[in-house]
């Protein structure tokens, strides 16, 4: 396939795996944080780790959209879907995702109306096709999917759509990543930094990382090559006494990111006071609401949410996989209690959660060999 082939070169990759084992010999172990949930898939679907020298230890970060939602926000959004004459349109896996009350697709079996859609965009032509109900979108993700929620309030206004409205839950990237840089005993040496965010936001938004907490980060894309180019790039910078931020995603990432996907996000929407995440807890200014010019299509201000903060279950260790600090096999209930069929986190969910990319690649094998059992 054309630009897919060129990025799955297995001599390439060869030639990188062995440029990185070369590497190692002057900087010893490596702790590397990917902090996208799509690397983690790309790393495990295509077996990178296995081309890694020991030396080379990955762990996961928070960059799942899906993940972080906190159980609170799950009931808000199935008490909106409950109400009366109320269609709740959200993506697929957002409707696996349990709550204290069940997840979304648990509120359809009881009843509510509550629909998949691939876009924002999708959920106001919802509206449109039913005048007689008020359609809500379930608006999820970083600043990589905000600008579609942005531009679908845009056009919500131009069309004076009084049945739509977006329940905001976009989150932002730099909040969560201080907070696990400033976490005590923090393990972490360097970063593979986020692509599709970064294609929004740009790669200079991550300066602060080398700047104030002297710690590497290359940004890059999603595909094998990429990702061991990425590492090798982090490992040299150790090896050269460097640390600075490198864009391995030069073909999509620019260093000011998107300007025009910026303009949309900052005229709709603006940063929250707190917002809490699953499994980290409250982080100030760490995600996004609707502007007060766009009151009109705001959920939030349109209906009665519970808004209350309920606590995950004890067994589920996600925040622990969600900031680096244990492998989804170290969790006691990985594939046991927890399963992509009946999942007690959002980990093992999403398309992006670190724990379903163990479980799907065969990492729950691996759990027997690598730690004893219940570890």
């Amino acid at each position: 396939m054309r630009f897919v082939d060129e990025y799955r070169d297995p001599a390439v990759a060869r030639a990188l795996s062995a440029e990185i084992h070369a590497l190692v010999a002057d900087t010893g172990t490596v702790r590397i944080m990917e902090v996208c949930g799509g690397h983690t898939h790309a790393i495990y679907r295509h077996g990178l780790e296995d081309l890694l020298p020991p030396e080379i230890e990955l762990v996961h970060g928070p960059g799942c959209p899906v993940c972080v939602i906190p159980m609170g926000r799950v009931d808000d959004a199935i008490a909106i879907a409950e109400t009366g004459g109320v269609t709740l349109a959200t993506f697929g896996d957002m409707m696996r995702v349990p709550g204290g009350r069940g997840s979304l697709l648990e509120a359809k079996a009881r009843g509510a109306d509550v629909r998949m859609v691939y876009s924002p965009l999708d959920a106001l032509a919802l509206a449109r096709r039913e005048p007689d109900r008020h359609v809500c979108f379930f608006a999820i993700g970083f600043e990589t999917t905000a600008p579609a929620t942005a531009i679908t309030l845009r056009r919500a206004r131009e069309e004076g759509a009084a049945n739509f409205s977006v329940f905001c839950n976009h989150v932002l990237i730099e909040p969560p990543l201080r907070a696990i840089l400033e976490t005590p005993g923090l393990r972490v040496d360097a970063f593979v930094g986020p692509g599709h965010v970064s294609s929004v936001i740009g790669s200079d938004r991550y300066s602060f990382i080398p700047e104030e907490y002297g710690r590497p980060v290359v940004v890059s894309a999603f595909e094998p090559v990429d990702l061991l180019q990425a590492i090798a790039m982090l490992v040299r910078q150790r090896a050269e006494g460097r640390c600075e931020v490198e864009n391995q995603y030069t073909r999509v990432v620019r260093p000011d990111g998107n300007p025009r996907a910026l303009e949309a996000i900052a005229e709709t929407m603006e940063e929250r006071d707190d917002f809490e995440w699953r499994g980290v807890g409250v982080l100030p200014r760490s995600a996004l609401r609707v502007r007060e010019p766009f009151a009109r299509w705001d959920a939030e201000r349109l209906f009665t949410i519970p808004g209350a903060r309920i606590e995950d279950p004890k067994a589920c260790r996600c925040g622990e996989v969600l900031t680096g600090q244990i492998k989804p096999w170290e969790c006691g209930v990985f594939g046991t209690a927890c399963t992509p069929e009946q999942p007690l986190g959002t980990c093992m969910v999403s398309s992006e959660g670190a724990c379903a990319a163990y479980f799907s690649y065969g990492r729950a094998r691996r759990r027997r060999e690598e730690a004893p059992v219940g570890a």
